[in-house]
């Protein structure tokens, strides 16, 4: 029944559904304008689909769109991939290109990639398969705790004075009158007597003795250049196959104990195999991973020779990206129909930069624009996740009620805009750390009752951001 229901999983991506047009519809939610990326991001989103539904001889050969996203930092490349992994509920992870380092030097290994999203994928399925199997280890759980209130002989007839002893569990008697009983009659009617008050929640409070396991192993300090993920292979694991888990009793509570036991159980039905095999099988058609600061490893055009952090990583990249074997602790994964998106501002070096190889592995390449004025306007109010919408709900837990004029929305951005353009061009996280200094004064008085209901008006941002705005110094420091 689980395997089916396991297999089940890979075919209830909401991807299945969604068309590129809706794809799009759903980022604008979370992302303002950077229509052209959105547009090509959705494409190869659905195409993940649309190769799936190809017959299995041309499935292998078509290849992903891998994208490289262009644009200044704040504009919403990592927002977008970001959104599109939730939105396709496929294996995700987003990494720096600038944490790796050639194979032979101190740093981490790029095929660590694969092995973290492959941890990633087994991780979402087995939380997956806990769901669908957790009715059937409460239920269990909840047999195993009767047999602690009213634990029943074994190896020989019921025993009178445990009868008794468990009989003296208030549990109410409504056979008073009745012909003499056996032992297991009486047994079996007082277990459904506590199971009934188990259901009802009147135990949690009870004692029992539970025997758990005790999870205690040796520690090991590994001294090796490479991290001991990459080692793939599992010390607790290993550790755990060679030495008997250690068992002792603990007291605790109903409550308590039915955690414990509804995890033991639900280990019991999940089939790992099946777990395993499902969450590669994502991985290898569904997985995303999203490179950022790709820029950061693109060779100088004066660089003289190939230099081990940047060149390096990208001759070790390049596999990954064309499509190799990753050995990991679950097993072989392929990376030849992983979607790769990539990042990077390029301020000073260029894609062209990156070397031809890994550049013909990214064909798609997406100029993000810089934000306006009239986009901060629209980052403040519109999104979902919208930072004026944030603060309402963050005073709203003090019982204050803050509001925002339209004009003091409108001075806000306009400031963003300017600082902006006067230092650092940090895109939509300016709005952050402006709108932070606007509300440190009402944040800091909270739960003051003068301060219950406020609004924010232009002449408030005008005030308190002006002498700063001027300042040039304190720009650098404070916006």
């Amino acid at each position: 029944m689980l395997d089916k229901d396991c297999k089940a999983l890979g075919r209830k991506l909401k991807t299945d559904q969604l068309t590129p047009r809706q794809i799009v519809r759903e980022l604008d939610k979370y992302v303002i304008g950077q229509d052209k990326a959105k547009k090509m991001v959705a494409i190869a989103l659905r195409n993940r689909w649309r190769r799936q539904q190809v017959e299995d001889e041309l499935r292998e050969e078509i290849m992903p769109n891998n994208i490289i996203l262009i644009g200044p930092t704040g504009v919403g490349k990592t927002e977008i991939a970001r959104r599109l992994a939730r939105l396709a509920e496929a294996p995700f992870i987003k990494v720096e290109a600038s944490k790796f380092t050639e194979v032979g030097y101190v740093g981490r290994d790029v095929e660590s990639i694969i092995r973290d999203l492959t941890d990633l994928a087994v991780s979402m399925v087995k939380a997956e398969c806990m769901e669908m199997v957790r009715e059937n280890a409460e239920t269990a759980a909840s047999e195993r705790i009767l047999d602690l209130l009213f634990p029943a002989s074994q190896h020989k007839p019921f025993q009178e004075d445990k009868i008794q002893s468990a009989e003296s569990l208030p549990v109410s008697d409504d056979n008073q009158g009745q012909p003499a009983e056996s032992a297991e009659e009486r047994h079996k009617r007082t277990r459904e007597k506590l199971k009934k008050q188990l259901r009802e929640g009147k135990l949690e409070d009870r004692m029992v003795e539970l025997e758990v396991s005790s999870e205690s192993f040796p520690m090991l300090q590994v001294f090796s250049p490479i991290g001991i993920e990459e080692m793939g292979m599992n010390i607790q694991d290993l550790f755990g196959s060679m030495m008997p888990k250690k068992r002792k009793k603990r007291k605790m509570t109903v409550a308590e104990a039915r955690q414990i036991l509804v995890a033991e159980e639900t280990q019991k039905l999940i089939d790992m195999e099946k777990v395993v095999d499902e969450a590669i099988r994502r991985v290898e058609n569904s997985g995303i991973v999203f490179l950022d600061e790709i820029d950061k490893i693109a060779g100088m055009s004066d660089a003289h020779g190939p230099d081990v952090s940047r060149e390096g990583v990208q001759r070790d990249i390049l596999p990954v990206v064309e499509g190799t074997n990753v050995v990991t602790k679950y097993g072989i994964v392929k990376t030849d129909h992983i979607l790769f998106i990539a990042s990077g501002a390029f301020h000073v070096a260029k894609p062209s930069d990156l070397i031809p190889e890994l550049q013909g592995r990214f064909p798609i390449r997406v100029e993000l624009n810089s934000l306006s004025t009239e986009d901060f306007i629209r980052i403040l109010t519109e999104p979902e996740n919208a930072l004026v919408k944030q603060y309402i709900a963050l005073l709203e837990t003090e019982s204050a009620k803050i509001s925002f004029a339209k004009s003091a929305i409108k001075e806000i951005a306009q400031t963003a805009t300017m600082v902006n353009d006067r230092a650092e061009n940090i895109g939509a996280r300016r709005l952050h750390t402006i709108l932070s200094t606007l509300l440190e004064e009402i944040l800091f008085q909270l739960p003051d009752p003068s301060v219950k209901d406020f609004k924010v008006t232009a002449e408030y941002v005008k005030d308190k951001l002006n002498d700063i705005v001027e300042d040039e110094d304190l720009t650098k420091y404070i916006l």
